[in-house]
């Protein structure tokens, strides 16, 4: 009776045990959705200095960095399904007046993350927009642009945050008869709406 009533014991302890730990509910849930939008500065690399050789317009790169603003809105649905979706208008210190604005979408992935700081990268397509300059008569043209990138954002406080630095790899694959690579870095801030 005795070794009946052991093994009766046993088996509600641990029948217990399976119970409890079945039932166990996280302390805390954080919310997955939020969306958050910036403004940022731009320095950039054009690519292009208004050369052209026989063969049409030629891609070359300018001792000129040519600067910008632009504005950025985050979206992020769950913590690896995040997309960023920017506009960049690169106008001051033209070199001959060759501007470029870029509209791009995409998804953003949080690579790392430390202390209040989140290291991430993205890749982003859409088109931008080329002006030529004084040598062409100002003409300007709507290419396919696609983005490769990464930075590091740090939460200032719990609303706002530092876009520390923000670098880009652009790839025009149909620019005029060729193909134009441009890049550069932004530093920025951000507000979560929520």
């Amino acid at each position: 009776m005795r070794r009946l009533s052991s093994l009766f014991f046993s088996i509600l302890l641990f029948g217990g045990a399976v119970a409890v730990s079945a039932q166990a509910v996280h302390s805390a849930n954080g919310r997955q959705f939020s969306i958050t939008a910036g403004g940022m500065a731009s320095i950039f690399q054009t690519d292009f200095i208004g050369g052209f050789d026989t063969n049409g317009v030629v891609a070359q790169s300018s001792n000129q960095p040519l600067y910008g603003m632009g504005a950025y809105v985050d979206v992020r649905l769950r913590r690896w399904v995040q997309f960023e979706a920017e506009g960049r208008w690169s106008r001051f210190n033209a070199f001959e007046g060759i501007t470029q604005d870029n509209y791009l979408v995409g998804p953003r992935l949080p690579v790392y993350h430390f202390w209040k700081a989140t290291v991430y990268g993205k890749a982003l397509g859409g088109f931008s927009k080329m002006n030529f300059g004084s040598n062409f008569g100002n003409f300007s043209g709507r290419y396919t642009d696609l983005a490769f990138g990464g930075g590091l954002d740090v939460k200032l406080t719990k609303r706002i945050s530092l876009r520390a630095v923000d670098v880009e790899y652009h790839y025009w694959p149909t620019w005029v008869n060729s193909t134009l690579s441009p890049y550069g870095a932004s530093v920025g801030v951000s507000y979560k709406i929520f």
